[in-house]
């Protein structure tokens, strides 16, 4: 029987090392199985994770011991070290499409189905949006027989062109506590040095204009509203 997401609902951390896996038997096969070191680091990547965690060894290795005995993960016993491998398709019982899908949101939270599309790339390749929300579909329609719906369709934020999907595999999600955040959320860093960058590199470019006009002696165009430095 698959998994039942609704009666014995992954935590944070089984979450976590679930996708993990999942993820890196797609990106790095070479390497997987994986060792509980390279889970970890895994687990505590800073980038492509929201929210970004601090997975101990202890707190892994009792996620995977429970795994395990859901069906969701196995042990590889080898000469030199164990190894963990996922089982995730078939312990929750949907295709490895929708297995991507549903690692994707548990590893990067809520997202529209054109930022999985993207994020899916090295994962699987999708032919198109479309077939992106397809299965999400496939998963928000999924019949009282098989374990109940895995995904949810947030409301639209304010400003926002997409809906963004969720998914439940760690129990019912608060969806005003994501909208909340989702609104409140500050402008990074990086974002807002690029944002200067540009301003910066706008202003030199208005200047250069403006010297270009006076050598030959035209006048220079007009700034648009808000234009204005």
């Amino acid at each position: 029987m698959p998994f039942d997401h609704r009666s014995n609902p992954l935590t944070p951390v089984k979450a976590r090392v679930l996708a993990t896996l999942m993820e890196k038997a797609r990106t790095v096969p070479d390497s997987y199985p994986l060792t509980l070191n390279a889970l970890v680091t895994g687990c505590n990547q800073k980038s492509s994770r929201d929210p970004v965690m601090e997975v101990t060894e202890g707190e892994a290795a009792e996620a995977l011991d429970e795994l395990r005995q859901q069906g969701l993960a196995v042990q590889i016993s080898g000469s030199r070290a164990t190894r963990w491998e996922h089982n995730f398709p078939r312990g929750v019982g949907v295709p490895d499409q929708s297995a991507v899908l549903l690692s994707l949101l548990m590893l990067r939270g809520p997202q529209t189905a054109g930022e999985l599309r993207i994020n899916s790339e090295r994962w699987h390749r999708f032919a198109d949006i479309s077939s992106v929300e397809a299965f999400l579909e496939e998963l928000r329609e999924r019949s009282e027989e098989k374990g109940g719906p895995l995904v949810l369709q947030l409301p639209r934020a304010a400003g926002a062109r997409e809906q963004r999907w969720a998914h439940l595999l760690c129990g019912p999600v608060d969806v005003a506590a994501l909208q909340s955040a989702t609104g409140s959320a500050p402008v990074s860093a990086g974002l807002q040095h690029r944002v200067e960058s540009l301003e910066t590199e706008v202003a030199q470019l208005r200047a250069t204009v403006q010297q270009l006009c006076d050598a030959l002696g035209v006048e220079s165009p007009p700034q648009r509203a808000g234009d204005e430095a």
